[in-house]
């Protein structure tokens, strides 16, 4: 006797088809399961036997055989208790169910249906197999019904589920309504205005958003380094629907998915004590690590100088590319990390080089050697690097009104703007991806800005990197000013960002 149920499993963040097949046949009662299952699927046969027990069903006494098809792609998660008690009660003539229906769901002893990981990206690629009838754990059924097309059903206990496949109960689809998830895109707690001065720190925050740009806040402790870093994204357009499917794919996979749908850009602060694994991603079967987690967002390294160099090094290739790859014995994952990198580091040791309020106790040396934790290559990756000074006490006992996350905000939405429009074409989205031709093609600079540049070049030996970010900078300035040509003050002010190579020179 056989039968066969339809679930599915997760690579990356790509779901593909398992067929849970169940087989009967005469001989001592056993229940094996094969097809590459990990620990914890085959601690499902426990699960299921006393889940069904305590529904009223036992297991028939014969050799009971599950294999999770296709067999050479390694199965992992809880998420096939539910297909494989479904099929078993198929075989047993407790029910009658169509290879139409995908399942998927972990079963507690006494049959309750518990939430899984990967339903998003398990559902969005089934559906695109034809696939349209979905049966998940009700915590996961508005997840997996952000599909459009999508019949989802969530049920709390086998027993129900049972009641539902016989016809004794009835379950509607699970609904999201998309528009009053996305109404709470900026419905932040914390606002730009709530800093008080920092107009240079806050002109560059700004332009990191507009175009996209990493950026390094450097200054003193107290100045208020982290303050501005966790306001960028209060100034992020929100998320298209594509990148917020994208985004909460990635949390859905790591067991992160709090809401239906990721509607505000992510905004990642791992400590300076995370290891690479932690920020990169990986393990023996690889996870999403920070870097992917902040995809489409922010990710904040406070204390960056703290940071293992050897996991900062890490990060060269994802911000080049976008993505990570990780590469192990049963094949490669890759998971996006397209972010914002912002950087946040003190001076020196003591935290007071050219502090004007307080004396630095540092020698040279300590100085140096406490900058050159951040190397070169990686500095070089950064497009802003920006002097955060301490407030003086006349801003915070009489501040100036100050622009709110909501007027800036609107100002770097008409700069995405003119970039979706340039870019529309092309897969880049925005100026700080730009490639060599791209920067060839629309960074058209007037003589006078073009001099100033060749003169910036011959002056401080920018390397050629410097020089394309340089121009990636001066584009996303123009294009906040709305201006189609980059001028001179562009270039003047995207210089004084990036010539700042070692932060002891600034």
């Amino acid at each position: 006797m056989f039968c066969r149920i339809r679930s599915g499993g997760v690579i990356g963040i790509d779901g593909f088809l398992v067929d849970v097949e169940i087989d009967f046949s005469p001989g001592l009662p056993q229940f094996n399961i094969v097809g590459l299952p990990d620990k914890a699927i085959n601690e499902a046969k426990d699960r299921v036997r006393s889940a069904l027990k305590n529904v009223g069903f036992q297991l028939p006494s014969k050799r009971i055989t599950v294999n999770l098809a296709p067999s050479h792609l390694k199965k992992q998660g809880t998420l096939y208790d539910l297909p494989i008690a479904v099929g078993i009660l198929k075989l047993s003539g407790v029910l009658d169910v169509d290879e139409e229906t995908v399942f998927l769901g972990e079963l507690s002893l006494d049959g309750k249906v518990n939430p899984v990981s990967g339903v998003l990206p398990i559902v969005l690629s089934l559906k695109e197999k034809g696939f349209r009838r979905f049966v998940v754990p009700k915590a996961n059924a508005k997840e997996g019904a952000i599909v459009q097309g999508a019949e989802v059903y969530g049920v709390e206990s086998l027993n129900q589920l049972i009641a539902f496949l016989r016809g004794e109960k009835e379950l509607k689809p699970e609904e999201v309504d998309l528009n009053e998830l996305f109404s709470k895109a900026f419905d932040y707690s914390i606002d730009l205005a709530d800093v008080k001065g920092q107009y240079e720190a806050k002109k560059a925050l700004e332009i990191s958003a507009a175009g996209m740009h990493n950026l390094l806040l450097i200054g003193p402790p107290g100045a208020g380094k982290s303050m501005l870093a966790k306001r960028i994204v209060t100034i992020l357009p929100p998320l298209s629907l594509e990148e917020a499917l994208e985004v909460s794919k990635i949390y859905s996979v790591a067991g992160m998915l709090k809401e239906p749908l990721m509607v505000q850009r992510p905004f990642r602060a791992p400590h300076y004590t995370a290891s690479e694994v932690a920020l990169i991603g990986g393990g023996s079967n690889p996870t999403p690590g920070e870097i992917s987690l902040a995809h489409r967002g922010v990710l904040f390294l406070d204390e960056m100088v703290e940071f293992n160099r050897k996991t900062l090094e890490a990060l060269r290739q994802p911000i080049e590319d976008g993505y990570v790859s990780i590469s192990r014995v049963g094949g490669r994952v890759t998971f996006p990390s397209n972010f914002i990198l912002v950087g946040a580091t003190n001076p020196c040791p003591c935290g007071n080089y050219r502090n004007p309020y307080k004396a630095c106790v540092c020698s040279p040396a300590q100085i140096r050697a406490y900058q050159s934790k951040l190397s070169g290559p990686i500095l070089d990756r950064i497009d802003l690097k920006v002097w955060v000074e301490p407030v003086e006490v006349q801003e915070l006992v009489n501040p100036s009104p100050g622009e709110s996350s909501k007027e800036v905000r609107e100002r770097v939405m008409r700069a995405y703007q003119i970039q979706r429009e340039r870019f529309k074409n092309s897969r880049t989205k925005f100026n700080g991806q730009m490639t060599e031709k791209e920067i060839e093609k629309y960074c058209i600079l007037t003589p006078k800005a073009k001099e100033l540049l060749e003169r910036a070049m011959d002056k401080f030996h920018l390397s050629g990197r410097s020089y394309a970010r340089l121009l990636k900078v001066s584009r996303t300035i123009a294009d906040l000013e709305g201006e189609e040509q980059i001028k001179e003050h562009h270039i003047a002010q995207a210089i004084q960002y990036r010539i700042e190579d070692k932060l002891e020179s600034m």
